[in-house]
């Protein structure tokens, strides 16, 4: 049985969106083993950020590969072009499955930046000259696929480093952790 998986999106200051998925069926045990491996996880994957830090200087891409090695775990690291940190604990994944896994969150983080007007539901820029009424948002689908920085540079009621509460992003997120890391 492996440890379950840590997935952890941190902003600037903050952590984003955390996940901690067990890919296999949980082996029982009792729960402040448990409580413990949690703040363990957690505690390596905080640890790491110096790490992270250090090889997004060196490195040209955004995924940063393996940056931490601890007790039969490895962190990897995906960095995007906002210096949002994709960190993940696991159990020594294969390389390209982890790459693979991170390009699909990273995806998913796009679109769910993208899509936080329509959560919304309200344009508080649309008040008419007669009346101030607050109207639904209505935005024209492009036609051409712009890069991701480039869509959420376009989105002004984007606001850069804030939680992701989305449920639908959660049940992405551990569905993809479950089909590439298990």
């Amino acid at each position: 049985m492996s440890a379950p998986v840590l997935f952890v999106i941190v902003g600037k200051n903050e952590p984003l969106f955390e996940a901690e998925i067990d890919t296999h069926s949980p082996a029982g045990g009792s729960p402040g083993q448990t409580d413990l491996s949690t703040r363990q996880n957690y505690f390596v994957l905080h640890s790491a950020l110096d790490l992270v830090e250090k090889s997004a200087w060196t490195s040209s891409g955004m995924y940063l590969r393996v940056v931490d090695k601890v007790n039969h775990q490895q962190v990897s690291t995906f960095l995007t072009a906002a210096n949002v940190k994709f960190m993940l604990l696991h159990g020594g994944k294969g390389e390209e499955v982890v790459r693979n896994f991170f390009n699909e969150v990273y995806g998913y983080y796009v679109k769910v930046s993208l899509s936080f007007p329509a959560t919304t539901g309200v344009n508080v820029c649309s008040a008419g000259a007669s009346d101030f009424a607050v109207r639904p948002l209505s935005f024209p689908r492009p036609t051409l696929r712009a890069s991701p920085l480039l869509q959420l540079s376009m989105n002004p009621f984007y606001k850069y480093d804030t939680p992701i509460t989305s449920k639908a992003f959660d049940a992405r997120v551990r569905a993809a952790a479950r089909a590439y890391l298990s």
